[in-house]
């Protein structure tokens, strides 16, 4: 079924998928309105302790799809960022961690998605295009700012300001990709790398996400950040089992309380 997002949960990881492919996973209205409830109960699922996006083929997300037979509508517009929007926030300030796997080209929105991920897996032929401007637009999803923060304002500027592609070996000297295998394996890299954050105790996951999403523009308000969360983690049932894990030399397994 195509112009869709299939959500799929095991061992904790919730995988979903972009499914549009002939058309390069471009997203729908629908395909927001989707993602946007999926990754919503995937937030909330107590099962689910790390998010993977992904596109279905060879290609993550080449933008928000275009339907020349609609005449322009600033309403509608509005409407449809504003779903982004809540995607977006989801992705950023959300409690969980969310790891992009990206095969093939991820432009406009596409990239979007990806830079508010906190992780990038990226196969070899990745490619990547802030191409807003190609159609007359600027960038939206609030890439002007997820982009600045993944590769600083120089690199964020460049590509902002010229629409160019980014390859995969230049993405990944730049910062933006955490982490390049050759095409066709990010999904699986990806759920390593889940598997590996499965393994940190989600409050403390959840603590640092909330800090450097909403208190991270000075040191002195990292510190305050610290002198709130930090005592109350030591109150957590996680921060005694990981203690008592780490007195016994094994595994501690966190419960998310």
């Amino acid at each position: 079924m195509s112009g869709c997002v299939v959500s799929e949960t095991s061992d904790g990881i919730c995988v979903l998928t972009l499914v549009a492919p002939e058309m390069r996973n471009a997203i729908s209205v629908e395909m927001r309105e989707t993602l946007r409830d999926l990754t919503t109960a995937a937030q909330a699922d107590a099962a689910v302790r790390v998010l993977i996006v992904t596109g279905q083929g060879d290609h993550f997300c080449s933008g928000g799809q275009i339907k020349p037979e609609l005449k322009p509508d600033a309403a509608r517009t509005r409407a449809n960022i504003a779903i982004l929007h809540d995607i977006v926030r989801l992705f950023v300030a959300g409690a969980k961690p969310v790891i992009a796997a990206v095969e093939g080209g991820a432009f406009g929105a596409g990239l979007s998605l990806v830079a508010a991920c906190d992780y990038v897996v990226a196969g070899q032929g990745a490619r990547f295009s802030a191409s807003f401007g190609k159609v007359g637009l600027m960038a939206d999803s609030g890439l002007l700012w997820t982009l600045t923060q993944r590769v600083g304002h120089g690199h964020a500027r460049d590509l902002l300001l010229t629409g160019r592609t980014l390859l995969a070996d230049e993405a990944r000297q730049m910062g933006f990709i955490n982490k390049l295998v050759p095409s066709g394996d990010a999904l699986a890299e990806a759920r390593a790398v889940a598997a590996a954050m499965r393994a940190v105790a989600p409050l403390s996951i959840a603590a640092t996400k909330q800090v450097l999403h909403c208190r991270s523009s000075s040191l002195d308000e990292v510190l305050a950040a610290e002198l709130d969360l930090q005592p109350e983690l030591t109150a957590t049932r996680d921060y005694a089992e990981g203690r008592a894990a780490f007195r016994e030399k094994r595994a501690a397994v966190f419960v998310g309380a």
